[in-house]
């Protein structure tokens, strides 16, 4: 087989920047939507809003409310429990819920329907916009940082939803910064489709061409269109303007059930789904992830580094950062002997950066580059202190959220930024 065969074989269609794999516009797969669309006689398609790989989802004008609403379309292969999970915490329930404020920070379901197309039946749910992902607005910043008061807001905001989540009897499953989005502020429904595209730009439409010069089957849109960028660089996000929504429950799932299997990203994924696999996965694997998207928000870089990394490469910075691994773990771990002695020094490389080394070159120094405020070290105390205990290695271990919402550092600098958010309301 030629590098040509090998290329046709893996790719159907020329990929397309930005775009979701076309490939996966077939029997079970995406629906093909074009702009101009009139879903339900109401929704008209003004852009697209981004993908995942069980959905995509578009802007759209509810031309019945006169307002801007995310139409989420799901694959017709999907789970549709996610719609199921999202109205069962959204939904009212008993006046305790309003005891919790994160549950404002979750997406309420606006409008549920599904399509019928040439791929099957796609479920489809209607919730209000979001401007960008934490990950997007950091990727869009050649800085990567948020100011301080704006980290301090997002991070409790953060814990607030998950708080709300867990108090329901649900396991997010999948925390990280691409799954936690910025709201729209209330003068976006206010701008015409015409002034939206001449803010933010138009939809630039790529043609969808077969590698073998077919013509495209039914199912396959006759054009990818990349999402439409609402953001702004990370550190331009103002304090009134860091609200957040926690989304994406595709990976949740009720405490009630047995899961041991996770898809949350590497650098994220807590230890226990490698060295203890068949144990069913709690509130506490969420707590890990809660921790590696905390730092995250405060800092440059994540805590464990590791594009494109292995298992054993994550255990190692897990190591490096944290320190030796519960006895039965760490007596399991094939490759630690290439990577450490018995007694936890690092083999055959350079002295491992510790936490507090990571702190200052992820944090503190990239801050002081740019002429941003510093964490003192009364704070970088409070942040150690509360999230040394969220990365303890045995889950049943790791703080609860009532306990991470009462550390000192939530309740003298992190919870005070939310509450200047609330009270601008």
């Amino acid at each position: 087989m030629t590098a040509d065969d090998e290329y046709k074989s893996q790719f159907l269609y020329e990929p397309i920047e930005g775009v979701e794999r076309l490939e996966n516009y077939q029997p079970g797969g995406y629906h093909p939507i074009q702009l101009g669309d009139h879903l339900q006689s109401r929704y008209r398609v003004i852009h697209k809003l981004g993908h995942g790989t069980y959905s995509t989802t578009w802007l759209a004008r509810d031309e019945q409310h006169n307002r801007y609403v995310a139409v989420k379309i799901c694959t017709a292969d999907s789970n549709p429990k996610e719609v199921e999970i999202v109205n069962t915490l959204t939904r009212p329930h008993c006046p305790a819920d309003n005891d919790f404020s994160g549950k404002t920070m979750l997406p309420s379901i606006l409008d549920t329907f599904s399509i019928h197309g040439p791929n099957g039946e796609h479920a489809c749910y209607v919730t209000s916009p979001a401007r960008a992902s934490l990950s997007d607005l950091k990727d869009g910043s050649w800085v990567r940082l948020f100011q301080i008061n704006v980290a301090r807001a997002l991070a409790a905001q953060l814990v607030l939803a998950v708080d709300y989540v867990h108090a329901r009897g649900f396991i997010h499953g999948d925390l990280h910064m691409g799954n936690v989005l910025l709201k729209t502020p209330p003068s976006f429904d206010q701008l015409s489709p015409e002034q939206l595209y001449e803010k933010y730009g138009a939809p630039e439409l790529d043609p969808v061409i077969h590698l073998d010069g077919k013509p495209l089957p039914p199912g396959v849109p006759s054009h990818g269109i990349a999402p439409i960028w609402l953001g702004e660089p990370s550190e331009k996000i103002t304090l009134p303007e860091a609200r957040i929504l926690l989304t994406d429950f595709g990976e949740a799932f009720s405490s009630k059930e047995a899961k041991s299997e996770s898809h949350t990203p590497l650098v994220s994924r807590p230890p226990e789904t490698r060295f203890e696999p068949n144990k069913p996965l709690s509130f506490s694997s969420d707590i890990w992830s809660l921790a590696c998207t905390i730092w995250n928000i405060i800092a440059q870089r994540p805590l464990f580094e590791g594009f494109l990394a292995t298992e054993d490469y994550m255990t190692r910075e897990h190591v490096d950062t944290l320190g030796i691994l519960p006895p039965e773990w760490w007596n399991r771990w094939n490759a630690r002997p290439e990577n450490f002695t018995e007694d936890g020094r690092p083999t055959k490389r350079n002295p491992y950066r510790s936490w507090g080394d990571r702190f200052e070159d992820s944090v503190q120094l990239p801050r002081q580059e740019v002429g941003m405020p510093l964490f003192d070290a009364e704070e970088r105390g409070a942040i150690f202190a509360m999230l040394r205990p969220m990365f303890a290695f045995r889950p049943e271990h790791r703080s609860t959220t009532k306990q991470i919402l009462e550390s000192e550092w939530m309740v003298k600098w992190a919870l005070p930024e939310y509450e200047k958010i609330r009270k601008g309301d």
